[in-house]
């Protein structure tokens, strides 16, 4: 079945490509190789996942990424003036609607993960099934680390998914996690060798694809049921914290380089 098709060019950082049993693989990238996340793709990721959400051609979504890594790098700079609302305005509104857009794919979803994956892990952990290489890691760059509230919805998801102390622990001082500790955890379903991590999706997309449509469609949407209403009641204001963070993280830095500023002009 090749309709609804038109989206699929429509995204600079996503390659989408879906075969004759309607498996569609996502896969995130920047030039084909691995992904840095940046403001445009914040803003492009809201209609990609609704898009692909809507689209009742795809029987299973596997999500992944390009140059043997998920999500390894971000481009704040991209994102102008955090401290300013208006750009706030529209991270806010972008980062609820994400995730409420991909917790709205009513087909069972599969994380492939190779590498880092390192920015926005909650994406995936709003997979049905966590596949992860070996040598896989899991951690949080821009955050806590950084200055600002883990607001965005990778606490929702990681507490919903490891528990909430592990979670707490983990954004307060993050760490790269392996895909071995995040399996003990319950994060991850299945551990497999470096570079087998989209092909055990395929297996395991080839089995859910055995199940009739309905019940595959339903399944989906009772198991996400109960944190969808986690994102629906936290990430909004989980995000307003971080939006204030963001603005004083802004004014310190300014604070700090305005005595250097000074120093130079008067030299």
């Amino acid at each position: 079945m090749q309709a609804n098709v038109n989206y699929f060019d429509a995204y600079r950082s996503l390659k989408l490509t879906r075969d004759a049993n309607g498996v569609l693989v996502t896969e995130f990238h920047s030039n084909g190789g691995p992904f840095t996340f940046t403001a445009q793709d914040h803003t492009e990721f809201v209609d990609a996942f609704y898009r692909i959400a809507q689209d009742r051609a795809n029987k299973i979504v596997i999500l992944t990424g390009a140059g043997g890594d998920f999500i390894p790098n971000i481009d704040f700079a991209s994102f102008g003036s955090v401290a300013d609302p208006g750009v706030w305005s529209q991270v806010h509104d972008e980062g609820v609607q994400i995730l409420e857009n991909l917790a709205n794919i009513r087909v069972p979803v599969i994380a492939a993960i190779e590498g880092r994956a390192y920015v926005h892990s909650e994406y995936a952990l709003l997979a049905s099934v966590i596949v992860a290489a070996e040598g896989a890691t899991f951690n949080d760059v821009p955050h806590f680390a950084g200055g600002i509230v883990p607001g965005d919805g990778i606490f929702t998801t990681w507490s919903h998914r490891a528990g909430a102390g592990r979670a707490e622990a983990f954004l307060l001082n993050p760490q790269p996690l392996t895909a071995r500790i995040a399996y003990d955890w319950g994060v991850v379903a299945e551990v497999v060798p470096n570079g087998k991590a989209l092909s055990r999706a395929r297996e395991l997309a080839e089995l859910y694809l055995k199940v009739p449509e309905v019940t595959r469609r339903n399944t989906r949407v009772h198991f996400i049921q109960p944190l969808k209403e986690r994102i629906v009641r936290e990430v909004g204001y989980g995000l307003s914290l971080e939006g204030a963070s963001a603005a004083d993280l802004v004014k310190s830095m300014q604070a700090k380089s305005e005595p250097v500023a000074q120093k130079r002009k008067s030299a």
